[in-house]
């Protein structure tokens, strides 16, 4: 169903850990040439060694979302090393802060909005001069269910993954007559290693039971939706947010 995306090339940010490193994966088995971007360059090694083994095409290149100059030089060094220009930018660099609003001071509120808002903005925003002189282009913006309904002690999280679904639907609205598709994905909870723990503990079980199908996502509950938007299958949707969250966001309240 995805064979347009065999030979395309994509550019990952975030893309040394957790779901980055997993859609750099699945878009490289899918026949993407994909370029992996994050500052840790030495994990980012391991994980196209890792892609290659498995015959996928990768490279690594350094990137920080929060210096518009590393932006730039990525998507030229990403051009320079898969050989053309980027078709396909996942946007999923973020951090959070977990903590009450009254105890959240201006460090961890503008660190989080500068990696997850403005950061994303710089990312897209470059994809977007580019995709629009080559009139092709597919920019998927990882948010949250958080942007759309909120939870306590993450404010300056899910007032960027709010942000950055409006910056979602502004972009395409802005640049659908050029070609230049830019979607979202909505994930619910998704396990990782970095909050596997908490969800095998009595809290996370607690707040499984909260989730209609009574289970925690796992990192392939997102392959569909990411090679949909990625490819061609996708040609009439723009500006589209997909939750895939096990029926979080129509709970109950």
């Amino acid at each position: 169903m995805f064979e347009d995306l065999r030979g395309k090339r994509a550019l990952v940010t975030g893309a040394f850990g957790g779901l980055g490193s997993h859609f750099a994966k699945v878009l490289a088995g899918a026949g993407v040439q994909v370029a992996l971007a994050g500052r840790r360059v030495e994990a980012g090694q391991q994980i196209v060694a890792q892609i290659k083994q498995d015959r996928g095409a990768a490279c690594v290149v350094p990137m920080d979302v929060t210096d518009a100059a590393s932006v730039a030089d990525a998507f030229d060094a990403a051009e320079s090393l898969l050989g053309g220009p980027v078709q396909i930018v996942v946007n999923n660099a973020g951090i959070a802060v977990t903590r009450p609003a009254v105890e959240c001071d201006a460090h961890d509120w503008q660190s989080v909005i500068d990696v997850n808002l403005n950061g994303a903005w710089r990312v897209a925003q470059t994809a977007g001069q580019r995709m629009i002189a080559q009139r092709e282009g597919s920019i998927l913006n990882i948010a949250s269910i958080l942007g759309l309904r909120v939870a306590q002690q993450v404010p300056a999280y899910a007032a960027a993954k709010a942000g950055l679904i409006h910056l979602t639907q502004a972009l395409a609205l802005e640049w659908a007559r050029h070609g230049v598709r830019v979607n979202a994905l909505a994930p619910g909870y998704i396990e990782t290693d970095l909050n596997r723990d908490f969800f095998a503990s009595e809290a996370g079980q607690a707040l499984i039971r909260r989730v209609p199908q009574r289970r925690i996502g796992q990192p392939d509950d997102l392959n569909g939706a990411l090679l949909l938007l990625a490819s061609d299958a996708a040609a009439f949707m723009t500006g589209a947010v997909l939750a895939i969250d096990g029926g979080h966001l129509v709970s109950s309240l």
